[in-house]
């Protein structure tokens, strides 16, 4: 078990939060023995119970026996979720929320100004333990709260410590980002159909080169702009398709949405 990590409780057990579950028991972060839960909905109580987690029965029962208490409810239920937790929390206890908009200083307004809280934007890749997460330690946490953060969320992919205020970045960047390469995969499977392959082929080989461009660009060190330039042979096909993107200012379109995602998450977050 990580130092300082104690036991674990989740407060809902959706996607996300049985994804980094698992991924604590599969990498032995965790004993199963350590892991608990609370979730009203009997279909992710028993995917809970199914990995030999702790299944109790009141968000109050899994906050007084937490040595790290994991919210990981729908951002607009917080209020109700957090509000029986007040007093509640195991003494010493830190908290980790994965509550995307919520900010730490609304957090401590309802668990108490002098709760530990780690706020934590992870994406959904973590439910195949490709996840990219940035952890904003609050005011209190130490050394040991951000460790043991950075140590549940490399259990399902990468992490790193950033300030709250860069939060709204990584939502533009990792946790919107998924979504961003699905949209360009459908774009490049629905050009390749109008040239005339099948499209079952098509989907195939769009899904294998995103994720061969993604190995290659994590496994051989080298930046994304090295590895571009030594797949472009000046007058080839891939310079001319690049040249197609540069004519359309595909950088300033990339750049626009990662913009009108950061906006729209600092509104969520006002």
């Amino acid at each position: 078990m990580a130092k300082g990590l104690g036991s674990v409780g989740f407060l809902g057990f959706g996607n996300m939060g049985s994804a980094i579950a698992s991924g604590l028991i599969a990498r032995g972060v965790l004993v199963p023995e350590s892991v608990m839960a609370h979730d009203p909905d009997a279909g992710r109580a028993a995917q809970a119970a199914g990995l030999g987690a702790r299944v109790v029965s009141s968000a109050v029962e899994l906050a007084a026996a937490a040595d790290t208490l994991v919210l990981a409810v729908k951002p607009q239920m917080w209020r109700e979720a957090a509000a029986p937790l007040a007093g509640a929390l195991k003494p010493g206890a830190r908290v980790v929320s994965i509550m995307a908009g919520v900010s730490i200083a609304a957090m401590r307004s309802v668990l108490g100004e002098d709760t530990r809280i780690i706020r934590v934007m992870p994406n959904t890749p973590a439910m195949v333990g490709a996840g990219a997460a940035g952890i904003a330690p609050g005011p209190g946490c130490d050394a040991d709260d951000a460790n043991a953060a950075r140590t549940m969320f490399e259990a399902v992919g990468v992490a790193e410590i950033v300030a709250e205020a860069d939060l709204d970045a990584v939502t533009a960047l990792s946790g919107s980002g998924p979504a961003y390469f699905f949209y360009l995969v459908e774009c490049l499977v629905n050009a390749a159909v109008a040239e005339g392959l099948d499209p079952a082929v098509a989907e195939r080989l769009a899904v294998q080169t995103a994720l061969g461009a993604g190995r290659l660009l994590a496994e051989s060190g080298e930046p994304a702009a090295t590895l571009r330039e030594k797949v472009t042979s000046k007058g080839g096909t891939t310079f001319a398709a690049l040249e197609a993107f540069r004519g359309r200012d595909f950088s300033d379109t990339i750049a626009q949405g990662v913009r009108a995602a950061a906006a729209r998450s600092r509104e969520l977050g006002a």
